[in-house]
């Protein structure tokens, strides 16, 4: 399999608009980011698990057909629904997540799919693309799995440390987890935000190190400055003017899709963060993470 494999949980969004209504919608982190890598022209494939026969399975996988992402790794489980969040904004675009997701079949992905087949598309793709949350869904067995099968496989790997307390026992089960997954990767997407939630210690150190290993580093301060470690050399883009907000979802998740494209399509450091930085802008401009593809940048 060309292209690329994001691999991570599709939830049910529900976008609360009053005190009893809400917007249905699709998303996820990786499911986010794969989206856009397919608008952005790059084949794309998504290896989760959904459940069989229920309406937002059925939702979930007609999204990824109108955004032309493979269902070819996509396991359905009997019996199983997806699991569900819903999003609460302030008036500044800012967002409160509640999650219902504990029986989610993601959860049990590496489990239920058939390894071998994994192995195959992953020894194939140009690149898998996970993320912190990814490690956090598939549990301390799935991790093993995994992080084996890549070792031994070696494909190209983007890993967004993502980094979410809720999902973990605590701050050092997702730092080890996170620790052993940079090795393993070609691209980093790396925010100060996030090494402090985990208590990961100096984020310039993480990104200087994982860089002198060869790998390309994007790390992203709070105040919006952004440097890339990449062929031996730093750069920095200062923070940009923005309009205010609509809705943060999914920004960061567009932004990775658009550096990644960039950078796989051959295009410079500088054009990769431009780019990503388009689209990131397009996206806080609409409510939800995932917005109309009329809506994206030139």
């Amino acid at each position: 399999m060309a292209g690329v494999i994001a691999l991570g949980e599709c939830m049910v969004e529900l976008s609360l608009t009053g005190p009893a209504s809400a917007g249905v919608g699709y998303a996820g982190d990786t499911f986010n980011t794969a989206v856009y890598l397919s608008r952005l022209g790059l084949p794309t494939a998504y290896a989760t698990a959904v459940g069989a026969g229920d309406p937002f399975s059925a939702g979930i996988l007609g999204l990824m057909a109108a955004e032309g992402i493979s269902r070819e790794l996509v396991v359905e489980a009997e019996g199983r629904v997806p699991g569900l969040y819903a999003i609460q904004r302030d008036a500044a675009g800012e967002r409160s997540f509640y999650y219902w997701r504990g029986e989610a079949p993601a959860r049990d992905y590496l489990k239920l799919v058939d390894l071998a087949r994994l192995e195959t598309a992953i020894r194939g793709a140009d690149l898998v693309y996970l993320s912190a949350i990814s490690l956090a869904v598939i549990g301390e067995a799935g991790r093993k799995v995994l992080m084996q099968m890549l070792a031994e496989v070696g494909p190209a790997v983007a890993f967004d440390t993502n980094y979410r307390p809720r999902l973990w026992p605590g701050p050092a089960v997702g730092r080890e987890a996170i620790e052993a997954m940079v090795p393993l990767s070609r691209y980093l997407s790396l925010s100060t935000a996030d090494v402090d939630a985990f208590e990961g210690g100096s984020a310039r150190a993480m990104a200087e190190a994982a860089a002198d290993d060869g790998c390309e580093v994007v790390l992203r301060d709070e105040d919006r400055t952004i440097h890339v470690y990449a062929g031996g050399e730093v750069r920095v883009f200062v923070a940009e003017p923005v309009a205010p907000a609509v809705d943060t979802t999914g920004a960061g998740d567009s932004f990775n899709a658009g550096y990644l494209a960039a950078r796989l399509g051959g295009r410079t450091v500088e054009e990769a963060v431009t780019r990503a930085r388009a689209l990131a802008a397009a996206v806080v401009q609409h409510p939800g993470a995932i917005i109309p593809a009329a809506a994206m940048p030139a």
